[in-house]
């Protein structure tokens, strides 16, 4: 009774917050290694990426080596023959990892998207010296137009002519979101008491950002039915035929159940904008779409609707740089409905931008983001730091030269290999759907419960234990921490595991944890 009373006080908080009670509980197992599947932050690193970026950091400080202003004060590079300079490096250093991907991605951008190697160099060179505010503070130009060719190929919209995108740099994809739902509020877009469409199971934070006093919106949730393919059923899209629905706001892939949207459910939200909900806003993102082959985005599908985050995180092991975008199309439903406000909304928000605008009432949204991200006042140091922003341009352009996606697959296979593991020593087959990122997976333990042992086992084993109290001891009594997957929506008493953050073996074990205290549980109900 003890027990249960300690884990209803914890069922409260976010799984986030709960995890580090787990981690205590743990630590304080000490004969046991403590395996940790909680957090979604990859154990790997992309070096090509960073062996050029480094690389072209040494270049351009030998720029500003070169327009010494005194000794130990460099000055900024000079665009007078840089190109010639830049090849002359290149072959210093011929043979060193990195310097192909650098002396290809000028190519590629000469070649592919129009750009002068020496604008390229140019740009690229001072952003990563860090020695200027970003110019433009949304996004620098080339890195845009590179960031653009990156996101065009993986979320799927380079196949629509004409489905064209700006964006806006972030500081991560939790930066992007923050960003977003603020400069909805500020621009009359969303109010407080307005209804939103929450797809479920979701990233929890998602989930409480709805009920914050500077929202208080109220939410819908669109499920994703389990035993499906995690899909949106017709009749779940159907709930966002109600106009009173605002917006819609999903991941996608999902987190924590990892399946991207069917390409059915995809069909019937683009079926049910274009014809009965044009108006419908639509949130999504994106950060685990490249673990999906043929990954299709909702903004390539409805451009117009949708405002697009994209992090480099997890595909690239780069948490720590908090790198991310926000994309909107050029041709979108919220600047028509920014120009659709009553006179006296439109002079408020005249009132607010017309200090770094000239002309306000015709300034996009995403343009808006830039000023409100800075409370407009301080929008002279909007935009995120160049350097980080050159490590994005890094990072697509090695994508976009890997033209036979040898680094996707390795990185799919990754995740994909751990998922075998856990679930062979689990005693039960996950999904081979090729929706599935694998990236995270949702273990449904009633639901193993029922096919291991029966039902009526399953229904003494969620009516005599609190949803909290598998993850409990897992972490007590096999030292090993995952999330409790009820706090993302997801079934009560399910787990989410990471299949990204610890080695190989250490799946097994943590399916086979799994398998033995369901057993365990299961003989403390037969000597009931």
């Amino acid at each position: 009774m003890a027990h249960s009373i300690e884990e209803r006080k914890y069922e409260t908080l976010s799984p986030f917050e709960l995890k580090n009670k787990l981690i205590e509980l743990s630590s304080d197992n000490s004969e046991i290694e403590m395996l940790n599947a909680g957090r979604g932050n990859p154990n790997w690193v992309a070096l090509e990426p960073r062996h050029a970026f480094f690389h072209l950091g040494q270049f351009a400080l030998s720029e500003s080596e070169n327009n010494l202003i005194q000794d130990g004060f460099g000055g900024v590079p000079s665009p007078e023959n840089i190109d010639t300079r830049f090849d002359n490096f290149l072959i210093d250093n011929e043979g060193k990892s990195g310097i192909n991907l650098l002396r290809n991605s000028v190519s590629f951008v000469k070649d592919t998207l129009g750009i002068s190697p020496a604008d390229f160099l140019l740009e690229m060179s001072d952003a990563i010296l860090g020695d200027h505010y970003p110019v433009p503070d949304r996004m620098l130009k080339c890195c845009e137009k590179i960031v653009d060719a990156y996101l065009a190929k993986e979320m799927g919209y380079s196949q629509h002519e004409g489905c064209k995108f700006d964006f806006f740099a972030t500081e991560g994809g939790t930066a992007a979101m923050a960003y977003v739902f603020n400069s909805l509020m500020e621009n009359k877009i969303l109010k407080k008491g307005d209804k939103i469409a929450i797809g479920t199971p979701i990233f929890t934070p998602y989930l409480e950002i709805p009920h914050l006093n500077d929202f208080e919106f109220v939410e819908l949730d669109i499920e994703q039915d389990e035993s499906n393919e995690w899909k949106y059923s017709q009749e779940q899209i159907e709930k966002l035929a109600d106009p009173s629905v605002k917006a819609f706001f999903i991941v996608n892939p999902s987190n924590p159940n990892s399946f991207a949207m069917h390409p059915d459910s995809l069909k019937a939200l683009k079926d049910l904008i274009e014809t009965r909900r044009k108006d419908l806003i639509v949130l999504t993102d994106d950060v685990y779409g490249t673990f999906v082959n043929g990954f299709q985005s909702v903004a390539s599908a409805i451009p117009q609707n949708t405002i697009l985050v994209y992090s480099y995180s997890k595909f690239f092991g780069a948490t720590g740089w908090r790198i991310g975008v926000i994309g909107i199309a050029k041709d979108n439903i919220l600047d028509d409905a920014i120009q659709s406000l009553p006179a006296h909304q439109t002079e408020e928000l005249r009132k607010r931008y017309d200090r770094v605008y000239l002309n306000p009432d015709n300034v996009k949204l995403i343009d808006r983001m830039v000023a409100d991200s800075r409370t407009v006042a301080l929008n002279h140091t909007a935009g995120l730091s160049t350097p980080q922003q050159v490590f994005m341009v890094m990072l697509s352009l090695f994508c976009l030269n890997d033209t036979e996606g040898v680094y996707k697959e390795h990185a799919q296979d990754i995740v994909i290999n751990r998922y075998k593991s856990l679930y062979e020593a689990l005693g039960t087959s996950g999904s081979s759907s090729p929706y599935c990122a694998h990236y995270y997976t949702t273990i449904d333990v009633p639901m193993i419960a029922t096919e291991r042992f029966g039902e009526e086992f399953t229904q003494w084993l969620k009516g005599n234990h609190e949803p909290i109290d598998f993850v409990w001891r897992l972490a007590e009594e096999k030292s090993i921490v995952l999330m409790d997957g009820g706090g993302f929506d997801a079934p009560k008493m399910s787990v989410r595991v990471s299949l990204a953050n610890l080695p190989f073996d250490a799946y097994a074990k943590i399916g086979k944890g799994i398998s033995d205290l369901l057993d365990q549980y299961h003989s403390e109900w037969k000597s009931n």
